[in-house]
């Protein structure tokens, strides 16, 4: 069995395949490729908390919540294959 399960690919993404959104079957993680927070975004988001260095900001289109809702549908198990 693959680890990653494809969720979903950006419906206007081109020949670029970002963002994409996977679901691990092994960790039960949603694991998302977007594009990187330019430094205003990153400041905003550091006004409500810190970033560790561990860790980053990402963007998505929100032509991609149903995308997200499936991978979310996957992680609880409640997706019907």
């Amino acid at each position: 069995m693959k680890r990653l399960r494809l969720i979903g690919i950006d419906p206007s993404t081109g020949d670029d395949e970002c963002p994409t959104v996977w679901f691990d079957e092994e960790t039960r993680e949603i694991v998302v490729q977007g594009w990187k927070a330019s430094d205003g975004l990153r400041t905003a988001c550091l006004e409500t908390g810190s970033i560790p260095d561990s860790e980053d900001v990402v963007r998505l289109p929100e032509r991609m919540v149903p995308i997200l809702r499936k991978a979310c549908d996957a992680a609880d198990g409640t997706d019907v294959r």
